[in-house]
């Protein structure tokens, strides 16, 4: 993997990554209602969350596509699909603004972990999410597993630092998330970049 492609992950993933999901949401919610004793089980509750999610979706994934041409074009095919679909989702959704719930006030530091960490690793969209994205950063000719074992570290650490970030200002963070303007613009370009990366797989 050259340098160039993994500063294009990096870039992409930063972009996803601030767009507000399930999980920055719930990271949201808990700093608001809990203040800074919520901030230290969440940032560990993110990571470990998106840990598992990524060794989930890797299992197996690196063998498959270490097997042959076939099943690496057939993956990056039926990804590079995907991407496109949830990238056209995304921009018809343009104009939805996201829920902010408000979670039980009496909440332990544990009970935040657990909900936070349940809410990252067990969401199913976001397995299949990182099995479609992963392999369009890869080449065939390398070690096709440590190089998706190096994107998913890196979408581990990136994931953290941008919980961290949500977690601290969540006050801002909140005020910014319900405005429709916003949203819209979070979706616009969450939309061009899924539907980017989806097409680019399919003509390279």
């Amino acid at each position: 993997m050259s340098i160039e492609v993994w500063i294009t992950f990096v870039a992409a993933s930063m972009v996803l990554l601030i767009m507000p999901g399930p999980t920055i949401l719930t990271v949201i919610s808990y700093s608001i209602a809990h203040g800074y004793k919520a901030k230290t089980p969440l940032i560990l509750a993110v990571a470990l969350g998106d840990s598992v999610a990524l060794a989930v979706s890797l299992l197996g994934l690196g063998v498959l596509l270490s097997e042959s041409v076939f099943w690496f074009e057939a993956l990056k095919w039926v990804g590079g699909l995907y991407l496109i679909l949830l990238g056209i989702r995304l921009f018809r959704a343009a104009n939805n603004v996201p829920s902010i719930s408000n979670p039980d006030l009496s909440a332990s530091s544990w009970a935040i972990f657990l909900n936070t960490f349940l809410v990252t690793a067990l969401n199913p969209k976001g397995i299949i999410f990182f099995v479609a994205f992963l392999p369009q950063f890869i080449t065939h000719n390398a070690d096709a597993g440590l190089q998706l074992w190096v994107l998913a570290i890196t979408f581990v650490i990136l994931a953290t630092l941008n919980a961290s970030m949500y977690a601290v200002f969540s006050g801002r963070a909140k005020q910014m998330l319900t405005s429709a303007k916003t949203q819209k613009r979070f979706n616009v370009c969450g939309a061009v970049l899924l539907c980017s990366a989806g097409a680019l797989s399919l003509v390279v």
